[in-house]
Parts: C-alpha cells; sequence; structure tokens
C-alpha cells in the first residue's frame, strides 16, 4: 500500500492503542509510540485515579472517556483533535458498548472528522508484511490467539484465557505472602517491577522435573533483593518464585488450555489445507511476549505435544517444525505500529467512518451485525 502524498500534507492521523493496562498513543508513519502511559483515569471533580474500565453505567463510562482522552490530546499529544483522523486498534471481541461510546466521544465530544477501527492481531502482522500467521497475543488481562490466512481472519478458531499479567501479578502476590511480606507493600506498580527485574520463564527440562516431582528437584535460581523506593524497605524475591511464576502457562490440565495447547486447538480449527502455512508462522505480540525464555520453551512445548500427545499425533501429519516471527521493534506496541502504518496509507480515506456517517444514525458498524454485513440490494 504506497504512502499518498495528499494523505501526508493534512494533520497526520492520530494512532491509539488503548489497552486494559497501558495505552499506546501517536501519530501515523511514526516508528514509535509518542507516549506508553497507564490506561487510567485522573477525574476531574475529585482528582481520584481509577481504570478507565472500571464503570458501571454507560454515563460514568462516557465521562471516563471524555477525561481520558482529553489528557491524551493535551497533555502528551498537544494537539487538537478538532477535525482530526483516527485510528483505533482494538480487538475484534471487545466490548461493544466501549467502541460505541469511543466514537461518540471522538464524533460528538471532539468533533474528529473520521475514526478508522482496526483489528488488532490483523493490523499486528500487517508490520511484517506476511499475509498469514497465527497471532498469539499476550496481554494483561488475557491471552488470545487468532489464525490469519492470506489477510483473512479466522474467527472460528479464535481462542482465549485469562492468563495474562494479571494473574502472574497474582501468583507473585500469593507466593510473597506465604513467605511473610506484608501485603501493603505488594501494589500492583510493584508486582509489575518485580515480574519485569526478576522473573524469566524456565527452560523445559527444569519444568518438567519439577512437574515429575522427582526427589533430585533442579536447584532454584538464586533469590535477590528488591528495594522499595519510596520507603527503602527491602524484600527478598525467592528463586523458586523468579523461575515458577510464568508456568501458569504451561500448567497441564484436563482442560487442555495452557499455552501450547490454546495455539494447537486454533490451528485444527482452521482447514486442513492452511495447517502447515500456520504451523511455521507464529507471531507473538503483546507486553507478555518480552519476558525471558518464552519463545524458546514454547517451541519446545509445541514439539514436545506434536511429537508425544496421541490427540495431535492422529490430526496432525508429515515432519512440522514450528517457526516463530520477530517483532519489528518492540512486541508490546506491535499492533501500535500496524495502526501507524495504516494511517498512512489510503486506507484511511477509503474504509475510515466519517462524522457525518456516524452522525446520521450514531451507530458504528459491526462485523456481529447482521444488519451491518448485509449484501448490496438485499
Amino acid at each position: 500500500m504506497p504512502i499518498y502524498e495528499s494523505v501526508m500534507q493534512e494533520k497526520p492521523p492520530i494512532v491509539l492503542d488503548i489497552g486494559t493496562a497501558y495505552t499506546k498513543l501517536g501519530f501515523a508513519a511514526e516508528p514509535y509510540p509518542r507516549k506508553i502511559m497507564p490506561t487510567d483515569v485522573v477525574l476531574t471533580t475529585t482528582g481520584a485515579t481509577k481504570s478507565l474500565f472500571d464503570y458501571e453505567t454507560t454515563e460514568e463510562l462516557y465521562d471516563l472517556v471524555v477525561d481520558f482522552l482529553q489528557t491524551i490530546f493535551f497533555k502528551h499529544l498537544l494537539v487538537s483533535p478538532k477535525e482530526r483522523k483516527f485510528v483505533v486498534v482494538e480487538n475484534v471481541f471487545g466490548p461493544t458498548v466501549l467502541r460505541e461510546t469511543l466514537a461518540r466521544v471522538l464524533f460528538v465530544h471532539f468533533d474528529v472528522s473520521s475514526v478508522l477501527f482496526v483489528p488488532v492481531h490483523m493490523i499486528a502482522l500487517s508490520t511484517l508484511a506476511v499475509p498469514t500467521a497465527v497471532v498469539v497475543d499476550i496481554g494483561y488481562s488475557e491471552t488470545s490467539v487468532m489464525p490469519v490466512f492470506s489477510g483473512v481472519q479466522i474467527m472460528s478458531a479464535f481462542k482465549d484465557q485469562s492468563y495474562g499479567g494479571k494473574a502472574v501479578h497474582a501468583e507473585i502476590k500469593r507466593q510473597l505472602l506465604e513467605a511473610g511480606v506484608k501485603e501493603s507493600l505488594l501494589t500492583e506498580s510493584v508486582l509489575e517491577d518485580i515480574k519485569v527485574r526478576t522473573c524469566f520463564v524456565t527452560t523445559f527440562e527444569r519444568a518438567q522435573a519439577r512437574a515429575k516431582g522427582a526427589e533430585d528437584q533442579p536447584t532454584p535460581p538464586p533469590a535477590v533483593d528488591y528495594i522499595f523506593s519510596d520507603n527503602e524497605a527491602v524484600i527478598e524475591v525467592p528463586g523458586y518464585l523468579r523461575e515458577t511464576v510464568y508456568e501458569i502457562m504451561f500448567e497441564a490440565s484436563n482442560e487442555r488450555d495452557s499455552l501450547p495447547h490454546l495455539i494447537l486447538r486454533s490451528i485444527l480449527d482452521c482447514t486442513l489445507d492452511v495447517r502447515r502455512s500456520l504451523v511455521e508462522s507464529v507471531f507473538l505480540v503483546g507486553g507478555g511476549s518480552m519476558v525471558q525464555g518464552l519463545l524458546a520453551r514454547l517451541k519446545q512445548e509445541l514439539q514436545h505435544l506434536l511429537a508425544e500427545d496421541p490427540y495431535y499425533q492422529e490430526r496432525f501429519h508429515g515432519e512440522l517444525q514450528f517457526k516463530f516471527f520477530t517483532a519489528v521493534g518492540k512486541p508490546n506496541f506491535a499492533a501500535w505500529l500496524g495502526g501507524a502504518l495504516c494511517g498512512a496509507t489510503d486506507l484511511i480515506q477509503t474504509r475510515s467512518l466519517s462524522k457525518e456517517t456516524y452522525l446520521k444514525s450514531e451507530h458504528v458498524p459491526d462485523w456481529s451485525n447482521l444488519c451491518d454485513n448485509r449484501p448490496t440490494g438485499s
């Protein structure tokens, strides 16, 4: 898709990727977001801080979105949103009330000229310029798997589970509380800092040895001291914790819902002729995919299941090797980067929802709404 001069001569479109924990924001045709900020809102009425998704009514969500976007436009981007074009990265299975409220705020409150909603899995894949892959998005609240073949999302093969950054934080907190650490010290920001600084995914061999429960358990890695910056308190992060908190993604269960099973089941839900292409094209995105050791462990787990699990032996045939793409830039903003590329092409002109069209019905076309997908003339 060429970059048209007519697009870039105007004000560059604003690109937003609003995640559960962090929001990426910036302008089209730029290689990095201008800012990655927590998805929290400072209320103008009380000055308190709360999550954007912590709402009870649609009216409350509307007010939260207004305050949140005002912070983005006038504190971080330092631009007026009036008559601007927007690209919004969204989960195709995200809440309809959120996208409808976001569109209403942008068009009615901020008077923007157009909004283009793009699906997170497919737009992240566009940064690689390849049409086919299994896109695995490991976020804060969930991990989702979406196969994409020839630029088309295979919606029936979509899979997701609740293990993400939030579940890892809960496991860190549980183990530290058992070790005698005061709960008042373990705020969400501290748990995230401990996760990023000290934790990693252990090797396949060490995980297997632990799972068997043999007497000769692997020696845990060394414990580390974590210093709190505000009160100079020090806690010890055990080596066992550092190595095992990410095992929630690989735990064996009768439900077959671990991350390797999720990927394999998603591929099996696709037709036979596309499975080999998907096996050889796995793309990990999201902040949770940046943890040290995840890629190597996941590849070993997948190959082990293909070779040893009778269920998959019956359904996968031939010599199959899982191959992984490397993200352009960093995996945590791969979807935002795809939106920035999309906003620099003619798609921003041809596929966007314009203000005039929206104000006629105050409705955002949705793939799940039959009224929006009827063939022309029916």
